[in-house]
């Protein structure tokens, strides 16, 4: 009872509440579906880079991205590579971030705006699914909240040592994931606007100076291990490889991630303040407005790409919330009941979603980057603990050959990779001949799965044509159990393991 009256205590005590609830989400069943293709990429190059005797030939280290968060995560590999670690280590990302964005709300609105942003981030789908995964997206929100929070603090106290600070974390973000340069654009359009706040060319200068030296780790790195061709490889495909989503994929996808409801409420406060915008309003606005417009504009679209908008969304709609209007209703201690219901039933929209996304319901349907590959790990240990070594495997594309590598330790070549260097990832091997290869012997095995025929009819029936044609046989089928249209539970196969015969 002392605790709950003492004033730190009262202070604390609700933000360690909602840290733990975000924990607890994240880490609930982490381990429970293994790996999809860009964890397994990612983890590989961690044990590239603390040599693992498996994987280290298997990965490469250098490749589209900067290798921050890999470094990192190779520590946690010097005493084994495991893939429940990985995702740990990006729970923690998740976790501090929450915390960030409590300060930032706090900073811009008022301790119980931070408080509510905090629960937002804590509870949202969007945010739960990607830091539940190796994926560098959650790392690099970490970094770029930071120096989001430290940006709103120059431009309240006008100290440059804060400015400095945030280039800082935007190098970091930069080291994180090389998108994160788009950030230093949508701070570059708030300063240009914002008629309250003034940059001095000075502060600027020393901000930009400390992002650009530590950002410079990326190519520095690429020279001196004469891997300067493949950086410029990656960016050659990333301009010119062809769209996989339509226009309509953000609109149709993320704002139902978030919940309607806290994007609802984040717009509302933008309306609800227009005729009375300060530089926090126009602070928030160009730091999301530009990676939104920019990966509309770009072709290829990521289901977590859009990271960056969380603490936005969450700071907006939280400050909707604490100062909701609530008509001629006079009396405070009903104000605070209706703002509390209001929350409450917001938190509670979240929740739902927030289960559903940690006990997902088997499907043979994949979003990228949206969770891990169901029977994945197991079709990768099978091989693995039966299939001669050093074996070669031909998959249907380069995500299910990703998966194969890691968990099953065997090269595997995606039938789908193009063999025009410009239309395919450079760390991808094609197969130039597969039928000539299978004839040959050089290709044993075949692996067949749901998630990637569903994408790719075409060179699914063009992978089972050589299976046929090579007498296959099944060695191993994987299946999940998924629920019909009429209610009833059935057993899918999602992956299937042949031997063919030249």
């Amino acid at each position: 009872m002392w605790l709950a009256r003492h004033p730190r205590t009262r202070h604390h005590l609700p933000l360690a509440l909602v840290l733990v609830a975000g924990a607890s989400l994240r880490l609930w069943q982490i381990g429970a579906v293994g790996f999809n293709s860009d964890e397994a990429v990612y983890a590989g190059q961690a044990a590239g880079i603390v040599g693992d005797p498996e994987l280290s030939e298997l990965f490469p280290v250098f490749r589209a991205h900067p290798l921050l968060f890999q470094t990192i995560l190779s520590l946690c590999y010097l005493g084994g590579v495991d893939d429940v670690v990985g995702r740990v280590l990006v729970v923690a990302f998740g976790v501090a971030t929450i915390g960030l964005v409590h300060l930032l709300g706090q900073l811009l609105y008022g301790r119980r705006v931070g408080l509510t942003a905090a629960a937002i981030v804590a509870l949202m789908p969007y945010h739960i699914d990607v830091s539940r995964q190796v994926l560098l997206d959650a790392p690099m929100l970490l970094f770029a909240v930071l120096a989001l929070y430290f940006v709103a603090r120059y431009c309240q106290e006008g100290d440059g040592r804060w400015l400095a600070a945030a280039g800082i974390g935007l190098g970091l973000a930069f080291l994180t994931k090389e998108t994160a340069i788009l950030l230093v654009g949508g701070l570059f359009v708030f300063f240009v606007l914002s008629q309250g706040v003034r940059i001095r060319r000075r502060d600027a200068v020393i901000a930009l100076g400390l992002a650009t030296v530590i950002a410079a780790a990326l190519p520095v790195s690429l020279r001196f291990s004469g891997r300067t061709s493949t950086g410029q490889s990656y960016l050659g495909w990333q301009l010119f490889r062809p769209a996989n989503h339509d226009l309509l994929f953000y609109l149709q996808t993320v704002p139902f991630a978030i919940t309607l409801p806290v994007v609802v409420l984040a717009v509302a406060a933008l309306w609800w303040t227009r005729r009375r915008l300060t530089w926090r309003e126009l602070l928030l606005i160009c730091w999301a407005a530009i990676p939104v417009v920019y990966f509309e504009i770009w072709p290829v679209k990521g289901y977590h790409y859009l990271l960056v908008i969380v603490p936005v969304v969450a700071v907006l709609a939280a400050r909707m919330l604490v100062e909701l209007p609530v008509g001629r209703v006079r009396s405070p201690r009903a104000v605070r009941a209706i703002r509390a219901a209001v929350t409450g039933a917001v938190m509670f929209a979240l929740l739902v979603p927030a289960w559903g996304r940690v006990n997902p319901q088997p499907t043979t349907t994949f979003l990228a980057g949206s969770g891990g590959l169901p029977a994945g790990r197991e079709a990768g240990e099978w091989i693995d603990a039966n299939l001669p070594a050093g074996s070669r495997l031909l998959t249907l594309g380069p995500s299910m050959a990703n998966v194969v590598r890691f968990y099953g330790h065997r090269p595997a070549f995606g039938l789908s990779v193009s063999p025009n260097p410009a239309r395919r990832n450079p760390s991808y091997q094609p197969v130039e001949n597969p039928d000539r290869q299978l004839r040959e012997g050089d290709l044993p095995y075949i692996v067949w799965d749901a998630y990637t025929a569903a994408r790719s009819p075409f060179f699914s029936e063009r992978l089972l044509r050589y299976v046929q044609k090579y007498r296959g046989v099944v060695l191993h089928t994987e299946t999940i159990d998924v629920e019909s249209a009429d209610g009833t539970v059935v057993s899918k196969p999602v992956i299937i393991v042949y031997q063919v015969r030249p």
